[in-house]
């Protein structure tokens, strides 16, 4: 059984906090000028081995959770497998542009209250720019595969689009955004790249690049976090708290789950949906795993308590059975 430790706000020592993100902020900026990459001059588009084939089994996905292990998608035809898992990973990297659209345009709104020679507004642009590339890359990997995608829709589209602002009005519900979504993929990726020669080299490239800058992105939000929650008053904590839970649930579930309009483009019944991401214990428990660093993070900087635990464990953020909490 693994402990999760739940803090008050007041328990967190800020000068700490302060010293240890004065310290990671030069130490990311320089990683920013010596290990970054470009979309094309660091993947191979062209080689034959990077080729895009929707029928190429290496796209079909995993059989030990989701839709992989249900006996509907293993009984399909190896092409629709193979075509089917590609347009899955497609649909997420459209939501990942659609994600880092959003995440870009509020680092920006952060960087506007930051004097020039802030090392806080020097990393935000790193990171603007670094999104960038990264979006020019799984574009250019859609525009290659030549599959129809959507991006975010409906109410999702509407609140993504009030989100960016927060960069500069509310940067602590911002950095929780920007960790609901980086966090999940971060987890889902390493898992993919775990694989190792049953991905695609291509897409493994691109979870490769994506996956050493992410951890940068990641390291700073969290570190923006812990040095200025101290800080943070009751009543945007209040707010933050209320909010942590709905969102970090939804978000994990548009990262590492297909969009709907997918399953019903492939006609996956409603049964096999059940089956594939609510039913499925090892699905539900990677779920759980992959917002499990932003759930610590909650619980050290006092937005999780003790009194909000059932309350995320029904939203599918803590693993049932897997987890204890104190208090």
């Amino acid at each position: 059984m693994t402990a999760i430790a739940l803090a008050a706000p007041n328990a967190l020592r800020a000068p700490r906090a302060r010293i240890a993100h004065a310290e990671l902020l030069p130490r990311l900026n320089r990683q920013s000028v010596v290990k970054h990459f470009d979309a094309y001059a660091d993947v191979d588009w062209d080689a034959p081995e990077m080729q895009i084939d929707p029928e190429d089994p290496r796209f079909e996905r995993p059989a030990d959770h989701g839709i992989g292990r249900t006996a509907w998608y293993r009984t399909l035809p190896a092409e629709r497998r193979a075509r089917f898992g590609l347009h899955i990973a497609l649909a997420q990297l459209r939501i990942g542009i659609d994600f880092e659209s959003v995440l870009s345009r509020g680092l920006l709104e952060l960087a506007s209250v930051h004097q020039p020679g802030s090392p806080e507004l020097r990393y935000a642009y790193h990171e603007v720019i670094e999104e960038a590339q990264h979006s020019l890359m799984f574009q250019e990997f859609i525009a290659r595969a030549g599959l129809p995608v959507r991006g975010l829709e409906g109410l999702d589209r509407w609140g993504a689009r009030r989100v960016p602002k927060l960069g500069r009005t509310f940067p602590e519900l911002f950095f929780l955004h920007v960790l609901g979504g980086e966090t999940p993929v971060d987890h889902a990726q390493k898992l993919e790249l775990a694989r190792r020669d049953e991905l695609h080299p291509l897409l493994r490239r691109i979870m490769q690049i994506h996956v050493t800058e992410e951890a940068r992105h990641i390291s700073f939000a969290k570190s923006w976090l812990r040095e200025h929650m101290p800080r943070t008053s009751r009543l945007r904590m209040l707010r933050l708290r209320i909010h942590a839970p709905f969102l970090l649930a939804v978000m994990a579930r548009q990262m590492m789950e297909p969009p709907r309009w997918l399953l019903d483009l492939y006609g996956v019944p409603k049964a096999v949906r059940r089956e594939a991401f609510h039913d499925d214990l090892e699905h539900r428990r990677r779920l759980a795993q992959g917002v499990r660093p932003l759930r610590e993070l909650c619980a050290e900087i006092g937005i999780l308590t003790p009194e909000l635990v059932p309350l995320w464990r029904s939203l599918g953020l803590v693993a049932p059975a897997r987890l204890s909490l104190p208090g």
